[in-house]
């Protein structure tokens, strides 16, 4: 019989999990030291700055400052800090790095079917997988009051996404491993939000997005086209910054499949744009190239994005620096993505890092109005299933599950903190709103 002891049997590595309790207890994850953080809120999110756009970093503020749940979405580091001062179970998957309920959505698939899945891993790292579980359900917590549910009907919503989770994690353990990386879930067209959002991204067609992007350069009949200018969240780029954008094309090319090289060498860049997008990575420098195939018919946005290291990075010790985070980015999203866009790479411009992906090709989100009445438990299970295939597809399910158990400690503790974590969230955004960091300067 051939043995290494790399290769380890279903028992082995379910045990594995069930010792990691003694390592850090189920309940035990209900709790939350703010106390312990090495640095303040305010300072740690200072930091996320260096090396931003100047002239952008007021209005990153601006967005955080409208509520307690675009302060969460702009404060990841925050939580990277947060979570680092808890105990952790040590059992690693590819992270989401920053799962909340609008980074998720629906896209188009390489086949043209729309499927609706994690979608932004700006911040993805191998972590101990309960931190996407928290930053999750912290999520619904917070969208929930923004939606005008009570702490109770929140707190629910947190304890049905991890006992989805955990109840697709337990199956994943039963299932061969192989049916596990191709899982389709099911389920999703049941919850009212996904359904919008499928709906939303059916109608955003590359040609929607090309008239809403773009306008004629002249009232000719048949004139070419350019960006609109539509400051402060879309403008044009010209001279030696859109050939460098252009430029950057080159090496991106090559790390393509064959195949994806041909389809981009029918398109020809026509124009360049900045584009200011997200919360979290506003003031990162993010291009857009309007290309065309066979005419205006014809039209491909390619996103230039510029990435920097995971906020988790300075946390997990073990986790090696990416030599490049737009590959970081790339890879973690094929890690747990089981559909991923066809463009998706990686390229440089000058010392900058950037993902290459496609722009608004047929994509929906999820609004928080969304998510009132019954819709935030249907759509918190939803985010439970996804994170579970993506954990299941990057770490491993008999492990995970091992730890997790038959009960609902786990879920019961996650969904403690979840509320626990939303009154420190408001507490971190009234803070900001005292600093005046976010007024509009005279």
């Amino acid at each position: 019989m051939l043995r290494c002891m790399h290769w380890a049997t279903p028992e082995d590595r379910r045990a594995l999990g069930q010792a990691r309790r003694k390592q850090v207890g189920r309940h035990q994850h209900e709790a939350l030291h703010p106390k312990a953080r090495p640095v303040a809120a305010l300072e740690l999110v200072a930091r996320s700055m260096r090396g931003r756009v100047p002239a952008l970093i007021q209005l990153k503020y601006q967005l955080m400052v409208e509520s307690p749940f675009g302060y969460f979405r702009g404060a990841a580091p925050v939580m990277a800090a947060d979570l680092a001062q808890l105990p952790s179970t040590g059992i690693v998957s590819q992270l989401c790095g920053d799962a909340h309920v609008r980074n998720l959505g629906a896209f188009a698939a390489p086949d043209g079917r729309l499927v609706f899945d994690l979608n932004d891993f700006d911040e993805t790292i191998r972590g101990p997988f309960e931190w996407d579980l928290k930053r999750m359900a912290a999520s619904l917590v917070l969208a929930g009051r923004e939606a005008g549910h009570k702490d109770n009907s929140a707190r629910k919503a947190a304890a049905a996404c991890i006992e989805r989770y955990a109840e697709q994690m337990r199956a994943f353990a039963r299932m061969p491993q192989l049916e596990v990386n191709r899982f389709q879930v099911h389920r999703i067209d049941l919850a009212k939000p996904v359904h919008d959002a499928l709906s939303k991204a059916e109608r955003a067609t590359p040609q929607h997005t090309f008239e809403r992007l773009t306008t004629p350069i002249s009232s000719r009949p048949g004139a070419r086209r350019r960006f609109r200018e539509m400051r402060p969240m879309l403008w044009r780029v010209a001279g030696s910054r859109a050939a460098a954008v252009v430029a950057s094309l080159t090496p991106y090319r090559e790390i393509l499949e064959p195949q994806r090289q041909h389809l981009l060498d029918f398109y020809r860049p026509v124009d360049v744009a900045f584009k200011v997008v997200g919360t979290g990575s506003v003031g990162l420098r993010d291009y857009v190239i309007y290309m065309e195939g066979n005419g205006s018919v014809d039209p491909l946005f390619l996103q230039i994005k510029e990435e920097v290291a995971s906020a988790y990075a300075p946390y997990l010790p073990d986790a090696r620096p990416a030599a490049h985070n737009g590959r970081r980015t790339a890879e973690g999203q094929k890690y747990m993505q089981i559909q991923t866009d066809p463009f998706l790479g990686w390229t440089h411009i000058g010392n900058r890092q950037y993902l290459v992906r496609q722009l608004n090709d047929h994509k929906g989100s999820v609004a928080i109005t969304d998510l009132a009445g019954a819709n935030l438990k249907a759509y918190a299970e939803v985010c439970g299933e996804l994170l579970a295939r993506g954990h299941g597809r990057s770490g491993d399910p008999q492990t995970i599950a091992g730890y997790i158990g038959t009960g609902t400690a786990f879920p019961d503790a996650i969904a403690e903190f979840a509320i626990v974590y939303a009154d420190q969230t408001r507490k971190d955004w009234e803070e900001l709103k005292r600093s005046g960091r976010a007024k509009k300067k005279a």
